[in-house]
């Protein structure tokens, strides 16, 4: 989990609109990292190690201060889609784990996702 957290994060600060992302948050990259890590492992099924060290989290709740659009949505599952592929897991996994992601990230966007004519 580590190295594809590591990986979405080197996406995200080459992205312009990444780094966008990036400044919403204060904490240092190594603790984002860090908490990430320990979100998916539970999250995927593993030991609830956010938690642990953490405390509780609510996904929609702990983003509700964000100005998070449609945009920014985009640019998180384009940046941990990238991250997704360089690991060496099976495709089936890989594209699991991409749809799976775009359901919480669709939870914390703050405006409406359909269109209108």
């Amino acid at each position: 989990m580590r190295a594809l957290v590591d990986a979405f994060y080197d996406g995200l600060e080459a992205s312009p609109a990444g780094t966008a992302i990036l400044s919403m948050h204060t904490r240092s990259r190594e603790e984002m990292c860090d908490r990430l890590t320990l979100f998916l492992c539970g999250w995927l099924g593993g030991p609830r190690l956010y938690g642990e060290k953490y405390g509780a989290i609510s996904i929609p709740g702990a983003h509700a201060p964000f100005p998070i659009g449609v945009a920014e949505r985009d640019t998180w599952l384009g940046c941990m889609q990238m991250a997704i592929e360089a690991q060496p897991w099976a495709a089936q996994f890989k594209d699991y784990l991409i749809k799976a992601l775009s359901v919480p990230a669709g939870r914390v966007t703050k405006y409406s996702l359909s269109t209108t004519s």
